[in-house]
């Protein structure tokens, strides 16, 4: 069956959901989300925990309630919001080929918006050696199988040792601990963690060398900063942290990726290298928070609107990179507007120098108050672009300690 819509957002995250209750709100037309999950909100809907903010009357809202009001705003709008249904191909610059319980369908749309999220690496992408016993989760596995299967011993384990730092493997902590699950200790290669886990041991300086166990994880291999080897002994280890973007559609459809991030190259507007295609959320950037996401959608959108109403499409050209300990920076094209810069470090840097330069001329240096951390983005307004070229070469950020 094929059909046309006016926009198509792809993923029902916090910035799909987003983008399209702005989309529809603003006239747009018909405005469908497509979701491969049997359910929309994303990663919040997993995550039984305060701090998504508060609902109209001032409550806390935890992850399930931040989704199911994420939903209920794109619908009320008058968005379409489809579960189940999974992109899997380009039918041309702008339809894909969808499936679902009904069947398959192409769609068309005059303009589509990528919000398909990021997951944590999963421990065969870490190459983490060792066996290959149950019990080893990532943060996003171990919050879907407390919330669909409940915390049972056989399913998340009785003891257990969390990989990372930063919010996501406290998330993680609290997971466990909710689950009436032991945590030995979290396990961080940062020579100094930021994040209060309370009672739980922080071994920082350190990294898992092996898993170890045959049928179920007995305890996972550490070494510590001097050199000296020890075994943690667990049944569970959770691996927080470290997003890859799920990115097949943008690279199906041939779009640029970034060198840090992997995901899809945008200018300011979220534009990205394809006429009409617009990308937004964890799929540029993953781990960030999901008001932050929705933001971003709704950014999106805008552009989205500019796009349908026949605003000339103005995309720069000038590559933005990040050098030094700046593990990315995003975007990664300079637009014609002012554009504001999100960069993320590869590792604590405390009131670092940062430098924004093109072509052997330097735009701005500034020394940043307190620290930057590899779990938190950064933002640097319009003024640190001031001055450069879109049409030029490429817009260097680097940071010194």
């Amino acid at each position: 069956m094929n059909r046309t819509v006016d926009v198509l957002v792809v993923g029902a995250g916090p910035a799909g959901l987003a983008a399209a209750a702005r989309l529809a709100a603003a006239g747009a037309g018909r405005v469908e989300v497509l979701e491969r999950e049997p359910a929309a909100g994303g990663v919040p809907r997993h995550c039984a925990r305060p701090g998504f903010g508060a609902d109209a009357r001032g409550r806390p809202l935890d992850g399930p309630g931040y989704a199911r009001r994420a939903v209920r705003e794109a619908v009320r709008a008058g968005a379409v919001v489809r579960t189940g249904v999974s992109a899997t191909g380009w039918a041309g610059p702008l339809a894909l080929d969808v499936t679902s319980p009904a069947g398959l369908e192409r769609i068309g749309a005059r303009a589509v918006v990528l919000a398909t999220g990021a997951r944590e690496r999963p421990r065969s992408a870490r190459l983490v050696p060792g066996t290959r016993p149950a019990g080893v989760l990532t943060t996003g596995e171990l919050q879907r199988t407390v919330a669909l299967l409940g915390a049972r011993p056989e399913h998340v384990g009785r003891r257990a040792v969390v990989v990372g730092d930063g919010p996501v493997a406290r998330n993680a902590v609290w997971t466990l601990r909710s689950a009436g699950v032991e945590v030995a200790a979290v396990v961080t290669e940062l020579p100094v963690s930021t994040t209060a886990f309370g009672a739980v041991p922080v071994l920082t300086g350190t990294v898992v060398t092996e898993l170890l166990g045959r049928g179920r994880l007995t305890g996972v291999a550490v070494r510590g900063r001097d050199g000296r080897a020890s075994v943690l002994r667990c049944d569970t280890v959770v691996l927080t942290g470290d997003w890859i973007p799920d990115h097949e559609l943008a690279r199906a459809r041939g779009l640029p990726l970034a060198p840090g991030t992997r995901g899809p190259v945008t200018d300011g507007a979220l534009r990205t290298a394809a006429p009409g295609v617009f990308a937004a959320g964890g799929l540029l950037h993953g781990g960030e928070p999901a008001p932050a996401a929705a933001a971003e959608g709704r950014a999106a959108a805008d552009a989205v609107l500019d796009h349908l109403g026949g605003a000339p499409r103005t995309v720069g050209t000038a590559p933005v990179t990040a050098a030094g300990p700046l593990r990315w920076v995003t975007p990664g094209l300079l637009g014609v507007e002012a554009t504001a810069l999100l960069v993320r470090p590869e590792r604590r840097l405390v009131r670092p120098v940062l430098t924004v330069a093109q072509d052997g001329v330097r735009l701005r240096r500034e020394r940043l108050r307190g620290t930057l951390v590899p779990w938190r983005s950064v933002r640097l307004g319009p003024g640190w672009t001031r001055g450069a070229d879109p049409a030029g070469g490429p817009v260097t950020v680097e940071a010194e300690e």
